[in-house]
């Protein structure tokens, strides 16, 4: 029960597989209480209602975070239900990759709002909640694509959006520190979700994978467990962290 009572908020809970859903279980079954979103209709809320039948706290809504007004009441809706925010999760992001000169203003500016801008939009709300509970923990998906370049992966906006997370997290945690709030990142290498799979191919998997030092692609519960130890009181004492969690991609080659 290494959460045991923390009140916490997550998006993009809704896709079974995914990085989120495997956090808010996990995260359940060590005590917490969650709220949790996500843009595919009525996705978080079944997620949340599996781990209700088995007895945890679990609430989930349809929310499109690229809509300021539509997060902002997320997050006062689930600061009312948990009456507070201990923790918040911003896992929520959609992708898009492809060579640079062919990259259109449009694709780059919708990856932007849609990876940076909602982190954004979920967090300047969260704020004041976060700053009442003394000794609260924001924790932001970021990626390995946001510390190194790899030509084939086509991410340049992706990598752009990435980066801008990781620079707030540090940011955040600058300013937060005053009111006890702690500010991390993860950023993972080549997880197997349902998201992933849609956009790596088998040849594409094949290059990512001959980068791993740890030759398999990663799991939402490899992520699942570094984020607890994010929301727990066991990391009291680290904030404005980047935490590559690759299989070794950032290390070097083997």
């Amino acid at each position: 029960m290494r959460l045991d009572g923390k009140r916490v908020l997550i998006t993009g809970t809704g896709s079974p597989g995914g990085q989120g859903a495997m956090v808010q279980a996990i995260f359940a079954r060590e005590g917490a209480r969650i709220v949790g979103c996500d843009i595919q209709p009525g996705a978080a809320e079944a997620t949340a209602a599996a781990l209700r039948e088995e007895g945890y706290n679990v609430t989930g809504y349809t929310v499109d975070l690229a809509d300021p007004a539509a997060a902002e009441q997320w997050i006062e809706d689930g600061a009312t239900a948990l009456d507070g925010i201990d923790v918040l999760y911003n896992n929520a992001a959609r992708a898009a990759f492809g060579p640079f000169a062919e990259m259109t203003l449009e694709t780059w500016r919708d990856v932007i709002h849609n990876e940076l801008d909602i982190v954004f939009h979920t967090t300047r709300p969260a704020w004041r909640h976060l700053q009442q509970a003394r000794g609260a923990s924001v924790i932001n998906t970021a990626s390995m694509s946001g510390v190194r370049g790899i030509a084939p992966l086509g991410q340049a906006a992706h990598a752009a959006a990435k980066g801008g997370v990781i620079g707030l997290t540090k940011t955040l945690a600058a300013e937060g520190a005053a009111d006890g709030i702690r500010v991390n990142a993860i950023s993972p290498g080549l997880v197997k979700t349902p998201s992933t799979d849609k956009f790596v191919g088998d040849e594409l998997r094949a290059f990512q994978m001959n980068m791993h030092l740890i030759r398999r692609p990663g799991t939402g519960e490899d992520i699942a467990y570094l984020a607890v130890y994010l929301a727990s009181d066991e990391s009291s004492w680290v904030t404005g962290q980047n935490y590559s969690i690759d299989g070794g991609v950032t290390a070097g080659f083997r």
